[in-house]
C-alpha cells in the first residue's frame, strides 16, 4: 500500500527531471565557414555517450564516394555514432540495392551526377562536414583521370563552399606528386590544387596503399602474383589498414582545430616490397611461393593496353603498370643512415621534406593520436580463403602485441 501512496510523488519528481537538459562541454560544437560572413552552426549531441541509433551526433554528413573501399566503412563508422549521413550514389540499375553499412535512419542515400552543380549542391546543402572520397585508378570511355580526380574533386570544393558548408575534407594519395610519372598521381595532385583553389580551409588527406577484406593488394597478389614480378618485385611501398584510415578521417569529424586547413599523410607503419609482401602471403596462405616471370615494362604495358580495349570490365591499367615501379613517398625514412658519416658531417639523417599543396608542414598519424597496425597482424583475415581445407584452421602467431591506447580528445 505504501507503494501505491508513493506513485504520485515518484512520477512527479520524473517529470520534473526531464524538464531539465544538462549538457557539457564536450557535448556541443561550434562550426567555422569559409565564408566569415556565414553565421556558425552549434552542434549539439544528445544521447548515450557509446553513439548508435538511439543517440544523436548533432553532424550531418554527405560522404562522396561512399560505395567505393574506404566509403563503406567511413559511413559504418559515422552512422553508428548517431551521424546522420548523405550517401550520395551513381547507379544506372535500379533494381541493384546500394550495399552501405550503418545503422537504420542515419543512412540517406541521394542520387548524384559528378558533373551536375545542382544535384551536388542537394547532396551537401545540410551538410556541416563533406568527405570527398570519389576517385579513379583507371581510365574508362566517359570518364578520365582529369575529369574524375581533378574536375569533380574541384566541383565538390566549388559548390561545397558556395553553399557555405564549414567544412570539407579531401582524400587524395600519399604518392600525388606534378611530376609524377604516372597519370594517375599527377592528377591527384592538380585535384589538391582544384579543391584548395575552391576550399581554401579543406583538409588534405594521403592514405597509401589500402588494405583490407575487398583490396587489390593482398588478394591480387594471392590471385595474379606475376602482377608484383615486376620490377622484379623490388617496389618499395607502405601499406596502410583501410580500417585505420577510416578511424583517421572519422577523427578528424570532431576535431577541427587539428584538420582544417591542414595536410595529412598516413602511411603504413612497416616497409615493404612486392617481394616481401609475396613471401607473406605464402607463409600464412602455406602455398609455394609464385614462380612467374619477370615481364618487361613495355611488354606488360601493350598487354595492359590489349586488355583494356578488348575487356570491357576493369583489369589493369597501362598507367598502374607504371605505377608497379614508383616507390612510395617517405620510404627513405625507414633507411639506416651510416653512422661514420653523420658523425664526420658528410651525412645527415633523412628528414621528411614533404610538403603540403600550400607549403604547409604535412601532418601524419602522430597527430591523430593513432598508432596505425602493421599488415602482418590482419593479413590472416583476408588470406585464409586461399588456404587448402586440409590446412585451413591452423593458427598464425604474430609475436606482435599492441598496448592498449589511454583516451584522449583531439581540439
Amino acid at each position: 500500500m505504501a507503494s501505491l501512496r508513493m506513485q504520485p510523488v515518484l512520477r512527479s519528481k520524473v517529470a520534473r527531471r526531464s524538464l531539465i537538459s544538462t549538457r557539457s562541454a564536450h557535448q556541443l560544437v561550434v562550426t567555422s565557414s569559409p565564408d566569415p560572413s556565414h553565421t556558425p552552426k552549434p552542434i549539439i549531441k544528445y544521447g548515450p555517450p557509446t553513439g548508435g541509433r538511439s543517440s544523436d551526433s548533432g553532424h550531418t554528413v554527405t560522404v562522396f564516394g561512399c560505395t567505393g573501399f574506404l566509403g563503406r566503412y567511413l559511413v559504418q563508422k559515422l552512422a553508428r555514432q548517431g551521424t546522420q549521413v548523405i550517401v550520395p550514389y551513381r547507379d544506372e540499375d535500379e533494381k541493384r540495392p546500394l550495399k552501405i553499412m550503418g545503422d537504420l535512419g542515419q543512412i540517406v542515400p541521394m542520387e548524384w551526377d559528378a558533373r551536375n552543380p545542382d544535384q551536388i549542391a542537394e547532396c551537401v546543402k545540410r551538410s556541416d562536414v563533406v568527405y570527398n572520397l570519389v576517385g579513379r585508378d583507371w581510365e574508362t570511355r566517359n570518364f578520365k583521370y582529369e575529369d574524375v580526380n581533378v574536375k569533380a574533386a574541384g566541383l565538390i570544393a566549388e559548390v561545397s563552399a558556395a553553399v557555405n558548408v564549414p567544412r570539407l575534407v579531401h582524400v587524395s594519395h600519399l604518392n600525388a606528386h606534378p611530376d609524377s610519372a604516372s597519370a594517375f598521381y599527377r592528377s591527384k595532385y592538380h585535384g589538391e590544387r582544384a579543391v584548395r583553389d575552391a576550399f581554401p580551409t579543406a583538409t588534405i588527406v594521403r592514405p597509401a596503399q589500402l588494405y583490407g577484406y575487398e583490396d587489390w593488394l593482398l588478394n591480387a597478389i594471392a590471385q595474379y602474383p606475376i602482377l608484383f614480378k615486376l620490377n622484379e618485385g623490388k617496389t618499395k611501398i607502405l601499406p596502410v589498414h583501410v580500417m585505420d584510415v577510416a578511424a583517421a578521417l572519422d577523427l578528424m569529424l570532431n576535431a577541427p582545430v587539428t584538420s582544417v586547413a591542414s595536410t595529412f599523410a598516413l602511411p603504413g607503419p612497416v616497409l615493404h616490397t612486392f617481394n616481401s609482401l609475396a613471401s607473406l602471403v605464402s607463409s600464412i596462405t602455406l602455398n609455394p611461393t609464385s614462380t612467374a616471370p619477370t615481364v618487361p615494362k613495355q611488354v606488360a604495358k601493350l598487354v595492359a593496353t590489349a586488355l583494356n580495349r578488348g575487356i570491357w570490365w576493369p583489369t589493369i591499367s597501362p598507367d598502374e603498370i607504371e605505377r608497379k615501379y614508383i616507390d612510395d613517398l617517405g620510404v627513405e625514412a625507414f633507411s639506416t643512415p651510416n653512422a661514420e658519416k653523420v658523425k664526420s658531417g658528410w651525412e645527415e639523417a633523412y628528414v621528411t621534406q614533404t610538403k603540403g599543396i600550400d607549403g604547409e608542414e604535412v601532418k601524419s598519424w602522430k597527430e591523430l593520436d593513432m598508432i596505425p597496425d602493421p599488415i602482418e597482424e590482419h593479413a590472416i583475415k583476408y588470406l585464409r580463403r586461399y588456404r587448402a581445407a586440409t590446412n585451413y584452421d591452423i593458427p598464425v602467431e604474430t609475436g606482435r602485441h599492441k598496448p592498449p591506447k589511454p583516451y584522449h580528445v583531439l581540439p
